[in-house]
């Protein structure tokens, strides 16, 4: 395994992330366990997760899982740098009762101390706001931020669905303080919706946040989805709603067909593209099974030609320069 810098800490992580969303609700303890264990047999040292996951009135198990995991010993714990997040409520879906949702300094201290409870674990390494709140101030989010390093729960403090302009607030408001601020950003980002590299790539880049990509396969897009409609596999969910869209059809036949040529696997090709992208740390990738994270592990090895990268970028045109460089 590949390994590089998060951001401007001093972690080093894989460049494959290991998303656990699946665990629980489609993937049962034992199998999420066994996954766990093959990734981090492959060097895979980034897990992350959400409060949220495991949805509906499961909400947390997937946390509680990891946690039944770390509880087998085997120095689990310490191999791993642990990433989960916050913002959604935890109660039934819903109204939401005040202050049990979102960032405000009450929830954020009742969300961590949660977490941990399910997690079976004394610090969260990346703690990481799950969507932006706009209506808790940068300083008192980040005044919760500076106990809880201090009281020793969490280390360092990510983004996740954040625009450029956020990322500055929230940095800015930190430098303030004297505070490291945010280090990392998940963003949505893949061959087929590439508009973070206007704004919200560059911004992490120039504050030295780390890029870690959610959603790599475009929720099934890029993983092959009309090879397997022609083995009968009909595409369903966000897939099947985008390909009724005739002209992303016709890009994702088009992407299928250049890697057939070149006897590559879409979605191999799909993850081996984000780490060819700069300011890149590693995709998220969410498997179901032992053998969708050997698929996501070829992809480290592979290096796509030049000639293949600018096929791609004719097939998926990026959306352009940032506004800043039309600038007279």
């Amino acid at each position: 395994m590949e390994y590089t810098q998060l951001g401007r800490t001093g972690l080093k992580v894989g460049r494959i992330v290991l998303g656990t969303m699946n665990f629980g609700p489609r993937t049962d303890e034992s199998d999420s366990h066994a996954i766990m264990d093959a990734a981090l047999d492959a060097g895979i040292n980034l897990f992350d997760t959400a409060n949220v996951y495991g949805w509906g009135e499961n909400k947390g198990r997937t946390e509680e899982i990891i946690g039944t995991w770390f509880a087998k010993g085997g120095e689990r714990r310490d191999k791993v740098v642990l990433a989960t997040k916050l913002f959604g409520h935890m109660g039934p879906d819903g109204p939401v009762w005040p202050n049990h949702d979102r960032l405000s300094a009450l929830n954020i201290r009742r969300a961590v101390d949660a977490s941990l409870k399910r997690l079976r674990t004394d610090h969260i390494d990346l703690y990481q706001f799950h969507h932006v709140d706009r209506r808790t101030p940068w300083d008192e989010i980040w005044q919760a931020v500076d106990v809880l390093i201090q009281q020793g729960k969490i280390l360092y403090v990510g983004s996740s669905n954040h625009a450029g302009w956020h990322i500055a607030q929230a940095n800015e408001a930190a430098r303030r303080r004297g505070a490291l601020g945010l280090v990392s950003e998940q963003c949505h980002y893949n061959l087929v919706e590439r508009r973070a590299e206007m704004e919200v790539i560059p911004a992490a880049q120039a504050y030295g946040l780390g890029v870690i990509p959610w959603s790599p396969l475009g929720g099934g897009l890029l993983g092959g989805v009309l090879r397997k409609e022609r083995d009968g596999t009909s595409a369903s969910g966000r897939s099947a709603e985008a390909l009724a869209n005739t002209t992303v059809r016709d890009r994702i036949q088009s992407y299928e067909d250049l890697l057939d040529k070149h006897g590559l696997e879409p979605g191999e090709v799909a993850l081996a593209w984000l780490l060819s992208r700069p300011g890149i740390t590693g995709p998220i990738v969410g498997p179901r099974t032992a053998d969708q994270l050997s698929s996501a592990l070829r992809a480290v090895e592979l290096r796509l030609s030049d000639d293949l990268l600018s096929a791609l970028d004719d097939i998926f045109p990026g959306p352009g320069q940032a506004p800043e460089a039309f600038a007279w």
